[in-house]
């Protein structure tokens, strides 16, 4: 685990749970008209079929109501900037448990399914509070949710990409993604000598070595919300996104390649 913790970020609950739902929804729209030619195609993860993908988006939500059915735990043992680097244990894990929850059901009914599910618990659990008892270690609901937001924005953007869709995504769901994914950075290298720009949604300091006090850093990475949560997850390269001129970096300890990605 990544060493030295910051003041946590906040975010409004009311939206992230607004957002999580409304993303939901729209994926569940999307593989309700895949054709069988779609769902075949090659997802770009592993082994997975793009039928596979979509069977794991709506075990998330899925998973996410079994969690509320457990009982609650005493102490949240994780933060949701601190989930990033506890997943990568758990893949192979959690594509198991995915292939069982979706074993031999049709995936318009899985998401129909999941869906009443989670609204169901999520109107029985109105508060953030609650602990739940996970595999990464046990987490507030609310710490929760918005780490379902950076699921939910990837696996939306892998949708559109393998079946040539374009799912829409939330702008809360991009926007508590992004910043995620940037905190998650900076606690990763704690530092202030390079400053993480990813307009119009998060700044982040990171990197150890000369801290700027006033006007332009010397140290400057900017790129969009999209190139940011590909690069962070794997599914960019830092230097396939400067070749492309995705992101732009200046200065001598701008380059974040050893950093990068945060999650695969």
């Amino acid at each position: 685990m990544p060493p030295g913790k910051k003041k946590q970020r906040r975010y409004d609950p009311a939206k992230i749970r607004a957002a999580v739902t409304a993303q939901f929804a729209h994926v569940a729209d999307a593989v309700h008209e895949l054709t069988p030619e779609q769902l075949a195609r090659p997802s770009g993860l592993g082994d997975w079929s793009v039928a596979d993908l979509a069977g794991h988006i709506a075990w998330i939500a899925d998973s996410l109501a079994s969690g509320l059915a457990r009982p609650p735990a005493g102490v949240a043992e994780i933060s949701a900037v601190e989930w990033p680097f506890a997943t990568a244990s758990l893949a192979g894990k959690i594509s198991e448990a995915a292939r069982e929850t979706v074993d031999g059901a049709p995936l318009p009914e899985l998401f129909d399914r999941a869906a009443a599910r989670l609204a169901e618990a999520l109107a029985a659990n109105p508060g953030g509070d609650r602990v739940l008892t996970l595999w990464i270690g046990d987490m507030t609901l609310a710490d929760f949710l918005v780490t379902r937001t950076v699921e939910l924005a990837v696996h939306t953007d892998d949708l559109n990409r393998a079946a040539g869709l374009d799912i829409p995504v939330e702008r809360q769901v991009l926007a508590a993604c992004t910043r995620l994914l940037a905190d998650a950075l900076a606690l990763k290298a704690p530092g202030g000598a390079v400053e993480v720009r990813i307009p119009p949604f998060a700044v982040v300091q990171c990197v150890e070595g000369p801290r700027h006090t006033r006007g332009t850093p010397p140290n400057v990475v900017e790129t969009d919300p999209l190139t940011w949560m590909r690069l962070a997850t794997g599914r960019t390269g830092w230097a396939e996104a400067l070749d492309a001129a995705q992101v732009s970096a200046s200065g001598e300890r701008a380059d974040l390649a050893a950093l990068l990605p945060l999650m695969s």
